[in-house]
């Protein structure tokens, strides 16, 4: 049976800027990878409300799990929340839990709970609420979409809240080779190996270092032996 699918939508003026560069692709990929869940897409649109309805429409009927980042804060330019619910056709507010949970938090940290901050309590009808250790403010889980914030830490921590509530596959097995020989010379013996282990996912990344050309090779499947009898065999092709 094959894995679990998943998607992931970037939300954001500042990625598509190069102003901020995005670390939570790479770390949601590694984390799925272990739950065998497989990242088959990664999207990035602009802070637009109809773009990210599409993606969130076309990811979600596409895949099995989407995971959106970026744009469930308090400023004005925050409009994930909004359009997720537009998205679905449900109307969103200020939610009591989501509210209380501010109040609680500003409370202790001796700060008001302003119109601003009040936003991020405005939930689409219908959505679960994600648990966010660092700063209080929840994401939300609607269907099989996953609305998470985009700083780093708090994006880390909604992960860890939702992956043990989705059903994994089996996990990926990788194995990489470093081959000093140009993809010219590795090109053909890799399509042969590919062909004889057709449930595998082989993939050449070249550098070049000190002047001379190489590739690392990487072996992934679910199927650990087969990951060692395919690398077992390159390594054969190309000793170091």
């Amino acid at each position: 049976m094959p894995n679990p699918t998943a998607a992931m939508l970037v939300i954001g003026d500042e990625i598509l800027s190069g102003r901020t560069r995005d670390a939570n692709m790479h770390h949601l990929a590694g984390e799925l990878a272990r739950a065998g869940i497989d990242l088959k897409e990664v999207r990035v649109v602009s802070d637009d409300g109809d773009a990210i309805v599409a993606a969130v429409q076309a990811l979600r009927a596409a895949y099995d799990t989407v995971f959106t980042s970026g744009g469930i804060g308090p400023t004005h330019d925050d409009i994930t929340a909004d359009n997720v619910a537009r998205a679905f056709g449900v109307p969103i507010d200020v939610r009591e839990d989501a509210r209380a949970l501010l109040e609680a938090h500003y409370a202790r940290v001796g700060q008001e709970l302003n119109k601003a901050r009040l936003r991020m309590a405005r939930i689409p009808e219908g959505a679960a609420l994600i648990d966010n250790p660092v700063s209080i403010a929840p994401g939300f889980s609607l269907e099989n979409v996953h609305v998470m914030a985009g700083v780093p830490a708090i994006f880390k921590a909604m992960v860890e809240s939702v992956l043990p509530t989705l059903t994994g596959g089996q996990p990926l097995v990788s194995e990489t080779l470093e081959i000093r020989r140009g993809e010219g010379d590795i090109a053909g013996p890799l399509a042969d190996l590919a062909e004889r282990y057709p449930e595998l996912s082989l993939g050449s990344y070249p550098f070049q270092r000190d002047g001379m050309f190489g590739a690392n090779v990487v072996i992934r499947g679910g199927d650990g032996a087969q990951v060692a009898a395919a690398l077992a065999e390159l390594q054969a092709a190309f000793p170091s």
